[in-house]
């Protein structure tokens, strides 16, 4: 519901403008959520801290952090100064990019959680302390730089696009991680597939055509508008047509006129 509540909340409170077009996108980001949620694979059970520290110690896993974190730094240290003020792209990469990072770690502080009220010795290892600082640092920079951009682009904007580049990062790292896809059928590959391509058509409708004046009450009229568009001749088009107008049966003088 992030989607369509920022780009409602954000046309209601922001006075921002959310067209026919725009709606329509709404609708399709909800239905692709939900053909999402249906095909969704099921978490693989991590109970303990030392099932999930051998997850994280995955080679896989490992590199696919380090190219994260290199990535962000990229982004942070040299793109987002030049062109984080005239790319949405840059700033939101980096909240999207740390998200990778703060699920992973909310995913193991859920765990630790659970085996600190069962009595387990949660406190005492070191995975539990790196997952807090990890999620406080992760969470602070997401938030830094979802403001900035927030500050410069449109809300209705932002949002969507954040929770597409968002989403796929995390789908990405929950496949890598948690190893989510291994059990799915092929039904449930295409059905999430497409649920997501949808979603990204819907926020595509949201973004692209937003600064155009289109409701269900001038769709008829826009639509004969690009119907009957003038068409543009030069100054040799015009002429040659009133000098063929001289079959005409009044002879009347002509003037001709060129204007620069």
């Amino acid at each position: 519901f992030s989607v369509p509540c920022s780009a409602i909340l954000s046309s209601y409170l922001l006075g921002e403008r959310l067209n026919l077009l725009g709606k329509l996108g709404c609708l399709l980001s909800l239905v692709g959520s939900t053909v999402m949620v249906i095909h969704a694979p099921e978490d693989e059970e991590v109970t303990t801290l030392e099932e999930m520290t051998s997850k994280l110690k995955e080679p896989g896993f490992l590199a696919y952090a380090a190219i994260l974190l290199a990535l962000c730094f990229l982004l942070i240290l040299y793109l987002a100064p030049r062109y984080g003020r005239s790319n949405i792209l840059v700033y939101l990469t980096i909240c999207s990019v740390i998200g990778a990072f703060s699920v992973s770690s909310v995913k193991g502080l859920g765990i630790a959680i659970k085996g600190f009220f069962s009595g387990q010795p949660v406190l005492q290892n070191p995975l539990t302390w790196i997952l807090v600082l990890t999620l406080v640092a992760s969470i602070t920079t997401q938030i830094n730089y979802l403001n900035k951009s927030l500050d410069i682009f449109n809300t209705s904007l932002v949002f969507p696009i954040y929770y597409v580049l968002f989403t796929t990062i995390v789908i990405t790292t929950s496949i890598i991680l948690f190893k989510e896809w291994v059990t799915m059928t092929v039904v449930d590959i295409i059905g999430t597939v497409c649920g997501f391509l949808t979603i990204i058509l819907g926020v595509f409708l949201l973004h692209a055509f937003k600064d155009m004046d289109v409701s269900l009450g001038n769709l008829p009229q826009v639509l004969q508008n690009e119907q009957t568009a003038p068409v543009t001749r030069d100054d040799k088009n015009i002429l040659i047509e009133v000098d063929n107008s001289s079959i005409a049966p009044e002879e009347k003088p002509k003037v001709f006129m060129l204007y620069n």
